[in-house]
């Protein structure tokens, strides 16, 4: 008695689960590229006229509260760090632009002591970020 043996089937690998687990990974690729890691310090930006567009990436950003609060790069630091750290910053790369961000409110002094390390530290790539006036 001869007794067949049965074929074997090669494996089947689903193809429309495929697709919705590179769907599943794309959306996770996307949402976790829109997440935007730069700190922020929540000020009213004064208006101003005439703007200039400078390139966002790669610059020193202080921020000066309505209090007088001083934030280098989004952390909360005092007059004298911020001097250290920015004196680091342009001796590690010279051509590094700093910009200026305080609330429409703030004191002029609050403003003018960043200005005035700037000047010692003979820096002069600085920008004021001010919000966009009427065209």
């Amino acid at each position: 008695m001869k007794i067949k043996r049965r074929k074997r089937r090669a494996p089947i690998v689903p193809i429309n689960s495929m697709s919705d687990i590179a769907f599943l990974l794309l959306i996770f690729i996307m949402l976790i590229s829109l997440i935007n890691y730069r700190k922020e310090v929540k000020i009213e930006y004064p208006e101003s006229d005439f703007q200039e567009i400078t390139q966002g990436d790669k610059n020193i950003e202080i921020w000066i509260d309505i209090e007088g609060n001083y934030y280098y790069n989004g952390d909360l630091n005092s007059i004298n760090n911020i001097e250290g750290l920015v004196a680091q910053e342009i001796a590690e790369n010279p051509s590094v632009r700093i910009h200026i961000l305080a609330d429409k409110n703030t004191p002029y002094k609050n403003v003018n002591s960043i200005v005035e390390i700037l000047k010692l530290l003979q820096h002069r790539a600085v920008s004021l970020v001010v919000k966009g006036g009427k065209e």
